[in-house]
């Protein structure tokens, strides 16, 4: 049976297209109200970074940073299923600057992040919810991980409930929102 789920980049140079959602039984897809908080809140920083999309899902929050001019989107999936949906989204579009990557966000993200990248990188973190089977201690996990990472602006997108922390090695929280059961926290790079 054919997946009927989609979501649409809603703004930039692919305005319209439509991405097919992988199955919600193994990811869950961003509201749009969260999308578009996210890409009002980072308008003056999109044009020219690296996108980096961990836990990538349809890769919809990488594809709408490269309509929107980000010079690279990289989107990173594990499931093999989902994975399958983005590369196909990805290969729908058909730009080269739109990366979809197969395997454990925890090694993925570094080897992107340390490959002589020169751009401003925005991580845009977006993991199953801890309340999910086999997802206890996620967020530590993720914790740990972007305290290695040397990048410019971080996205959380978590459950309500978790407490964000304030500070993430040279990160610093400096907004948060909430949408229901779904919260934003920005961070950047602490000035010295």
């Amino acid at each position: 049976m054919k997946n009927n789920l989609f979501a649409t980049i809603s703004s930039g140079k692919y305005k319209g297209k439509r991405l097919n959602l992988p199955s919600l039984a193994t990811t869950r897809s961003t509201k749009s109200i969260v999308k578009e908080s996210v890409f009002n809140s980072l308008q003056n920083d999109i044009y020219n970074s690296v996108f980096i999309e961990l836990f990538g899902g349809s890769g919809l929050m990488a594809a709408t940073a490269v309509s929107n001019y980000a010079k690279k989107g990289y989107a990173i999936e594990l499931d093999k299923l989902a994975f399958n949906s983005l590369k196909s989204n990805y290969d729908k579009i058909g730009d080269s600057d739109l990366i979809a990557l197969y395997g454990d966000t925890f090694k993925l993200t570094p080897k992107i992040v340390d490959g002589n990248i020169t751009q401003k990188i925005i991580l845009y973190v977006d993991p199953p919810f801890d309340i999910r089977d086999g997802f206890d201690g996620i967020y530590d996990r993720i914790y740990e991980l972007l305290a290695k990472l040397k990048v410019d602006i971080v996205v959380i997108e978590h459950i309500s409930s978790h407490n964000a922390l304030d500070k993430i090695g040279e990160l610093a929280l400096y907004k948060s929102r909430k949408f229901g059961n779904t919260s934003l926290s920005y961070y950047t790079k602490c000035i010295s």
